[in-house]
């Protein structure tokens, strides 16, 4: 492309206001203006393709792409920026307007642009198979425009498969196993394996915890002491703890309960309600003396840095009436769940008592032991002698069997056997994830990601999406791929400010499997 050329494909790239503006002027020429909508990250021949059938549709052909920041198909996506696939399309000749979406969908963008028509690819006709569920508000908004909608029939590719064939990020070894996941399973398989846990009944124990990240920016140095001044910047708080456990679940499970203890001093009920997924049924007793736990972190609000954490709590263990509730409570629910989640945090309700009652009633047991500053040393997975699927981290793995080095298989096996357990998944980090089955033995996978924005909640979106999985009797080599597509998304969210999203995880295997 020449100088007047990229000069004249920049000219067509605006901002949405003013494409509404071009559109509105166009129309009332009497012109037929057709919009085309989508990520568009790697243009190739089944776009040039819909595009040309799109404007047949009428006389003008505008396009709108999808943010960066809503490009929900995993990690490294997109490939191009917003700007670089905006001028990739206004260096089309077919193409008369380009314009980059401010929402996460198009509703709204058709709202403000109403074009005459709307034209998608064939793969959206059939609404009911769309994983956004947002094609039928989409034709709704154009409709309402006093537009029309049209799906286009030519030949179609994926920019995914062709990203991830000759532009993939991944590193031989992920490349390696992604290509065996592909001859193994569908991108459907996957989804209907997930869907088919929907119905599931789904009790979670274990602490509430309210995650408070307190952002500050250095100053320097405390002129009469050794300290280091921050400046107060803002304060931001996340249902943490058992409830963001919840809160992941809830975008798979349609029915999920919770059952925990909030402080009888300093509840903060209201807030803890607020924050829960409309489909989570809470039952909250209240600890004795105690506030409801908060974690407050302190955070450099640049590179988010953690400087240091205050913990208000009290961690005694239940006194015997709260304890006798408690139990009650857990005997009279757990019969009724097909998979009863442990969040074990160590901060006193998880006597040992409570233990005993969910070991002996759980249909399907699923348990993690959370090491933590209060409890680091002392607290591990063997605090308990059942569990059907045991959901941990190498560390504390490591912890239980007083083993720093070495092969971890024999740990696993050795932990399998004292818990009789039928699975184990252990985090690795970096590493990915391993699992094992006493039916089906080894299954692993590697890391689908190697930056982190913070790590706080990862394990527990992990075990909130393996535990069902695990529970339904799905296949090892699933879990542990599932695992680490899970935990590449939470290592990207801050605290636990948002749950996991179902639609979005959809994505990122339809992108990784392509």
């Amino acid at each position: 492309m020449n100088t007047v050329e990229r000069s004249q494909a920049a000219s067509k790239v605006v901002d949405l206001d003013l494409l509404a503006q071009r559109v509105a002027e166009m129309k009332a020429a009497g012109k037929k203006v057709v919009l085309c909508h989508g990520v568009f990250d790697l243009l190739h021949y089944g776009h040039i393709k819909h595009f040309e059938e799109a404007r047949r549709q009428g006389n003008a052909l505008v396009v709108t792409i999808t943010p960066d920041i809503y490009v929900a198909k995993g990690l490294n996506r997109p490939a191009f920026t917003e700007s670089y696939r905006a001028q990739m399309l206004a260096s089309l000749e077919l193409v008369d307007y380009v314009a980059v979406n401010r929402w996460p969908n198009a509703v709204e963008m058709l709202a403000v642009v109403a074009p005459s028509v709307y034209a998608k690819g064939p793969d959206y006709k059939n609404h009911d198979a769309d994983l956004t569920g947002k094609i039928s508000a989409e034709e709704a908004a154009v409709l309402d425009a006093g537009g029309s909608m049209y799906y286009t029939e030519d030949v179609t590719f994926s920019s995914s498969a062709l990203i991830n064939r000759h532009l993939s990020s991944f590193s031989s070894e992920v490349n390696a196993y992604l290509t065996e996941m592909r001859s193994t399973y569908s991108v459907s398989e996957i989804h209907a394996a997930l869907d088919s846990l929907r119905k599931m009944r789904v009790l979670v124990v274990g602490e509430a915890i309210i995650d408070e990240y307190v952002y500050v920016d250095q100053m320097g140095k405390s002129s009469k002491e050794p300290v280091l001044a921050m400046r107060y910047v803002s304060k931001e708080q996340f249902a943490g703890g058992a409830l963001a456990i919840a809160n992941h679940m809830a975008a798979l499970i349609d029915d999920v309960s919770v059952v925990s203890f909030l402080g009888a001093q300093d509840t903060s009920e209201e807030f803890v309600r607020s924050c829960l997924a409309p489909n989570i049924k809470a039952k909250f007793l209240y600890k004795k003396d105690s506030p409801t736990i908060v974690k407050r972190r302190y955070v450099e609000s640049y590179l988010l840095s953690k400087l240091f954490e205050v913990y208000v709590f009290n961690d005694e263990f239940l006194e015997e009436k709260d304890e006798i509730s408690f139990c009650s409570e857990l005997q009279k629910a757990t019969q009724e769940y097909d998979l009863v989640v442990v969040a074990d945090f160590g901060h006193g309700i998880m006597t040992q008592n409570a233990i005993d009652t969910l070991q002996d009633e759980a249909k399907f047991l699923a348990v993690n032991t959370q090491q933590n500053a209060a409890n680091i040393g002392y607290h591990t997975i063997s605090r308990y002698s059942r569990a059907d699927f045991v959901c941990t981290n190498e560390r504390e793995l490591r912890s239980d069997a007083r083993t720093r080095v070495g092969a971890i298989e024999p740990l696993v096996l050795s932990a399998v056997g004292r818990l009789r357990a039928g699975n184990m998944l252990v985090t690795r980090g970096k590493s990915g994830a391993l699992f094992y089955s006493m039916r089906e033995g080894w299954s692993s996978g590697p890391a689908f990601t190697s930056s982190v924005i913070d790590r706080v909640g990862s394990g527990d979106a992990v075990l909130a999406w393996t535990a069902p999985m695990a529970a339904a009797g799905l296949p090892g080599k699933m879990i542990a791929f599932v695992s680490n597509i899970i935990g590449a998304q939470a290592t990207q969210i801050v605290g636990n400010r948002n749950a996991v999203d179902r639609v979005a995880t959809y994505r990122f295997i339809d992108s990784l499997l392509k």
